[in-house]
């Protein structure tokens, strides 16, 4: 049976995260320190006592969640994937897992594309809304029907349950036209900004020159990335789909599909919480889903 290792994004976050691993293994142990040092900061501190605020900021959230991500698979003496993928930030932790990225590197360029996406965040207000119960074309159609402001599906997560992204104005205008085309909820994300959007565009310049620069080695089984939903395996075709991310869509649903079109039977989510299981299930309700 082929596995399909998953990887969460941000939201998957909880006071405590990673202090039962720390605390019961020294290779994971290992890792928790050495991610402080290559941090400046104690991370370790808010992730095991730091309240759900403390864990809410972007520099912490993201960092926070690869860490944990990463670590329960590096110290899985049964991880041997035939394939991964991660949502949105869980794509350098699948790539991490896979071998296509050290820890190091890989730590070192999610904490600069959350210190990154912040300062974009900051250059014009922004959101995101989920839009559930509403078919994929048609919000693709109502966005691209407001053109004096910015508005983009972001996520596609699974059938019914779609993100999207643009300027405040955009949102709540796209918002009224999709609960009128019959959505049952049109719900404002708790988000800092539009991510996965154009307006994402400063972020994803700076990140592209860190990304560029880091060492990537061609991973240990194919990794389906958010941009095309396709498997990768060539280190400069992850490298380009990782810098089209940010301001591309997350295609969650169409990697899922195509993982299992690629003979995935099993899906187990690496990281905290279980989203992702919740997500896959919705997509393809036939096959297994665990977590680490």
């Amino acid at each position: 049976m082929k596995t399909a290792y998953v990887f969460p994004g941000q939201g998957s976050q909880f006071k405590g995260m990673g202090l039962d691993l720390y605390q019961s293994s020294d290779s994971a142990k290992a890792l928790f320190e050495k991610a402080n040092e290559i941090l400046g900061f104690e991370i370790t501190k808010i992730m095991f006592e730091g309240t759900e605020e403390e864990l809410k900021q972007t520099n912490v959230t993201q960092p926070a969640i690869f860490i944990h991500s990463v670590i329960l698979a590096k110290i899985n003496p049964d991880f041997s994937p035939n394939m991964v993928a991660g949502h949105s930030l869980g794509e350098f932790s699948a790539l991490v897992a896979a071998g296509a990225l050290s820890f190091e590197d890989g730590l070192s360029l999610v904490a600069k594309r959350a210190a990154a996406m912040q300062k974009a965040c900051e250059i014009r207000p922004s959101t995101m809304a989920a839009i559930l119960g509403l078919a994929d074309h048609v919000i693709e159609e109502i966005c691209a029907s407001i053109t004096d402001e910015i508005v983009v599906p972001a996520n596609y997560n699974c059938p019914g349950q779609v993100v999207i992204s643009g300027t405040i104005e955009g949102v709540e205008r796209a918002n009224e036209l999709l609960k009128a085309a019959g959505a049952k909820r049109a719900l404002v994300l708790p988000v800092g900004g539009a991510f996965h959007s154009p307006l994402m565009e400063p972020a994803r310049e700076e990140l592209a020159a860190a990304i560029n620069a880091a060492q990537f080695e061609p991973p240990i089984c194919p990794v389906y990335q958010n941009v095309n939903a396709k498997p990768a395996t060539e280190v400069t075709v992850i490298k380009e789909n990782l810098i089209s991310q940010l301001t591309a869509p997350v295609r969650w649903t169409q990697s899922v599909e195509q993982m299992v079109a690629d003979g995935a039977e099993v899906f187990v989510e690496s990281g905290p919480g279980k989203v992702l299981q919740g997500l896959v299930k919705k997509i393809a309700s036939t096959v297994e889903v665990k977590s680490i």
